[in-house]
């Protein structure tokens, strides 16, 4: 039953990784980028940071979120949920979060490889809360650092063409992509 409906919910497009259990978190994102991303969250990995990002999708808490750092060669950030949302203070994304408690890491040996999702955090390696990133390429030097909750397993395409940020932290200026939708198949 979960393969029919992720199968309904999927636009076109060979696979890059393989599904595994899941849950996954089908995203349709609209910008320069234009389509559907599915994840497939690792629960076996960081059970309680995809308990988090599920929940937080199910209550619709990252519908009209926006990337709002994303850095060529290297990654694209969203989940602000207090303040990305479209349409609210730009200048302010990135620096929030959820009402929820920020989560201990749940390091693993899982790399950083192309189309890894990783939970953003501040300097402390315990405070990941909503906010994550999409690797656009291998980054090993995160490896043991920040906790990895998925992987992408359709739509790579689609996070290849999310708009590019500016200078070394990436900001994204102007109009920025967003996830309009964030929904969760089980």
């Amino acid at each position: 039953m979960r393969r029919l409906a992720l199968a309904l919910a999927l636009v076109a497009g060979p696979a890059l990784a393989e599904d595994g259990p899941g849950p996954n978190l089908v995203i349709e994102i609209a910008g320069e980028a234009n389509g559907t991303v599915v994840i497939d969250m690792l629960e076996d990995v960081a059970p309680q940071h995809v308990a988090q990002i599920t929940t937080l999708a199910e209550e619709g808490a990252y519908d009209n979120v926006v990337f709002h750092r994303v850095i060529e060669g290297f990654m694209a950030q969203t989940g602000d949920v207090q303040f990305g949302k479209m349409g609210g203070d730009m200048r302010m994304a990135g620096r929030g979060a959820s009402e929820r408690p920020d989560l201990p890491a749940e390091f693993s040996d899982v790399p950083y490889d192309r189309g890894i999702v990783g939970m953003a955090r501040s300097q402390d390696p315990n405070s990941g809360n909503s906010q994550f990133f999409i690797m656009f390429d291998e980054g090993y030097f995160l490896n043991g650092q920040y906790t990895v909750v998925g992987r992408v397993i359709e739509g790579m395409d689609i996070v290849d063409a999310i708009k590019r940020g500016e200078g070394p932290n990436g900001a994204v200026l102007g109009q920025p992509d967003v996830m309009q939708t964030v929904t969760v198949v089980r």
